[in-house]
């Protein structure tokens, strides 16, 4: 690898890994409001989703 290309590739790991940080916050929260969501509608519609496997 050339300096030139070894300097782009040093630069661009950092930001590959923040936007890679920022991916995994943004699914661990959609991921609960889901099961928020998906729990509240099952006690509005009065549905046992303990005795059900959810997915």
């Amino acid at each position: 690898m050339t300096e030139n290309a070894h300097h782009v590739a040093s630069r661009r790991n950092p930001l590959l890994e923040a936007a890679q940080e920022e991916m995994i916050k943004f699914e661990r929260k959609e991921n609960e409001f889901r099961k928020k969501d998906r729990l509240e509608r099952a006690a509005e519609l009065r549905l046992p989703l303990d005795s059900i496997n959810v997915h």
